[in-house]
């Protein structure tokens, strides 16, 4: 009888609430991620360029996008499906992600995903810090604080331990009341500047991440940096359009995702050229720079192969803890 059940196509689906409590430090979120883009890099994975469709009711301004992809080191296929009514808010936008083992052929876990998202997107960040930074970076500036930047100073701080000066911008106040509690939780001993004037605090920032959408605050431009600056665009609307030409060096974390959500980042003829891809970065296969005194314009685009092992190690620890619901969705 057990036997049958445990061989029974069935899905375990978790709530946004089932795991919103599970442990998951940055250092181990940081060291899933870098791994998935270092077996992305080595051939072991496979990860299809992001198919975006945006829908055709402007007053709506709503998109949907899916991303398919498989983890060579967790042998785990994960398809990965978003929708967004309005950008000005995330109140209506839902992700979603399932994971099938490609070791038994069976589904694993269907979940919300944005914890995923919110633990992903700032280790990918500080990944690109930690290979692209400036050998003497000291000082880093958080520009939004939405659900992709909220993680981000205390993932930066782990992964580049040096850094002695962070700062923050953002105008929403339940968004920096979240960002200055979740960093406080894992430094309390240290503290974050908040900044008004955002063209100074870029230029005086080794590192800058932008996550913000059409925020109060001018686009952000890489000849704001000083020579040596590191511009990391999280997919944000808050960039100057120019970001990517006018730097010394451009990355992205994968060229067919930045020609997809980052087109406004093209050239005249239509194109956005870049200098490496993270996953060869991590990889040793190309430099994150190629002088000290270069400035660096990273495009950030989500990779579903690094959503993959954070889902399934938040799923392994939520289904461990007794949450969730079993479905045999195909019985």
């Amino acid at each position: 009888m057990t036997k049958t059940f445990m061989h029974t196509p069935a899905i375990h689906i978790l709530t946004r609430s089932d795991l919103s409590d599970i442990e998951l430090p940055p250092a181990e979120v940081i060291r899933l991620v870098e791994d998935a883009y270092l077996s992305y890099a080595e051939g072991q994975s496979r990860c299809p360029t992001k198919l975006m469709m945006p829908l055709p009711n402007e007053q709506r301004d709503a998109v949907s996008y899916s991303m398919l992809g498989f983890d060579g080191a967790l042998e785990q296929v994960g398809f990965k499906t978003s929708y967004r009514q309005g950008s000005e808010s995330a109140e209506k936008y839902y992700t979603t992600i399932s994971l099938y083992d490609d070791t038994t052929g069976l589904p694993f876990a269907f979940m919300d995903c944005h914890r995923v998202g919110g633990s992903r997107t700032p280790a990918t960040t500080a990944i690109i810090a930690k290979h692209c930074a400036k050998e003497n970076a000291r000082s880093a500036l958080m520009i939004g604080t939405g659900a992709q930047g909220i993680n981000t100073l205390p993932y930066l701080l782990t992964a580049l331990p040096r850094l002695e000066t962070l700062r923050l911008f953002g105008t929403h106040p339940d968004g920096l009341a979240a960002s200055l509690s979740t960093f406080a939780k894992y430094f309390p001993d240290r503290e974050i500047e908040l900044v008004k004037d955002v063209p100074e605090a870029v230029a005086a920032s080794d590192i800058v991440v932008a996550a913000s959408g059409r925020a109060a605050h001018p686009k952000i431009q890489t000849k704001w940096l000083e020579p040596g600056g590191l511009l990391i665009s999280v997919a944000s609307k808050g960039v100057e359009a120019g970001a990517l030409h006018d730097a010394d060096y451009a990355i992205a974390t994968n060229e067919g995702q930045l020609g997809v959500t980052g087109k406004r980042l093209a050239g005249p003829d239509g194109i956005a050229r870049i200098d490496a891809e993270l996953p060869d970065i991590v990889g040793g296969r190309k430099p994150g720079r190629n002088t000290q005194e270069d400035r660096v314009f990273a495009f950030s685009s989500g990779m579903i192969i690094t959503d993959i092992p954070v889902a399934h190690a938040l799923a392994t620890r939520g289904i461990a803890a007794g949450r969730g619901k079993r479905v045999e969705l195909w019985s």
